[in-house]
C-alpha cells in the first residue's frame, strides 16, 4: 500500500502518471497561478513533460514523507489540488476555494512534521498581498518571520510589497494544539529515511517545480 495521509474529509497521496490531466489543469488555470512564479498559467505539455516527471523522480530522492502529494476529497477520489512538505505549499482548484480544505490539509502536514518525520521548523513563502495564502498559514499555527524583497524575472501586481516567510517550530507548535480531526497516515515503508530535509522554495507561494 502506497503511502498516503488523510484527514476528516481529504486524502493526499503520491501522485501516478494517470494525474497528468488534471494536474495539467490546475497549473493552467489563471487564478491558481496569479501569485505563483511569474503569475501565468503553464501549458499542458510543460506540466506532462517537465512538471510531474520532476515530481515523480523526487519521491526516489528525499526521505519518505517528503516532496508534493495529489489531494483528493476521501468520499469519491475528486482531485482537490495537491501539497507539499516540509516547506508548506498547496495548490486548490478555485472551485475548492473557501471550503477549509487548504487550512484543512495545511494543519495535518504540519502535525505530521512534528509527530512522525520529527522536523524541528516548517516554513512557507507567500507573496505579502496574498492575503487569503497567509490566512491560511496563520490558521495552520505559522507565524510571520519576515517580508523580503527577491529579484522575480517577470512583475506580477503587488510584488513592490515583497514576499513574506512564515514559520513555525515544533514547541510553539504543541503549545498552540491545532489537531486534526480523523487524521491516519499509512505507508509502504515503515522503514523511513530519516530526514530533516527542507525542498528550497522554488516559487512565491507554492514551492514546486513548473
Amino acid at each position: 500500500m502506497a503511502w498516503h495521509l488523510a484527514t476528516g474529509r481529504l486524502l493526499m497521496r503520491r501522485f501516478t502518471a494517470a494525474d497528468a490531466d488534471w494536474l495539467a489543469a490546475l497549473h493552467g488555470d489563471p487564478a491558481v497561478m496569479r501569485y505563483i512564479d511569474d503569475g501565468r498559467p503553464v501549458p499542458g505539455d510543460v506540466v506532462r513533460a517537465q512538471t510531474l516527471p520532476a515530481i515523480l523522480g523526487e519521491y526516489g530522492e528525499l526521505p519518505d514523507g517528503l516532496g508534493f502529494f495529489a489531494a483528493t476529497e476521501k468520499a469519491g477520489g475528486r482531485p482537490i489540488g495537491w501539497r507539499g512538505t516540509a516547506e508548506l505549499g498547496y495548490r486548490l482548484f478555485p472551485a475548492e476555494w473557501g471550503r477549509g480544505f487548504a487550512t484543512e490539509g495545511a494543519r495535518a502536514l504540519v502535525q505530521r512534521a512534528f509527530t512522525e518525520l520529527q522536523l524541528d521548523r516548517v516554513v512557507a513563502t507567500t507573496m505579502t498581498v496574498h492575503i487569503a495564502s497567509r490566512r491560511v498559514l496563520e490558521m495552520a499555527g505559522l507565524s510571520l518571520v519576515r517580508t523580503f524583497f527577491a529579484e522575480w524575472p517577470t512583475y506580477i501586481e503587488g510584488a513592490e510589497h515583497g514576499d513574506v516567510e512564515y514559520a513555525v517550530t515544533r514547541q510553539a507548535w504543541q503549545e498552540a494544539g491545532l489537531p486534526v480531526a480523523g487524521l491516519t497516515v499509512s505507508r509502504a515503508d515503515a522503514g523511513s529515511r530519516a530526514g530533516g530535509h527542507q525542498p528550497s522554495s522554488r516559487s512565491r507561494s507554492s514551492p514546486m517545480p513548473k
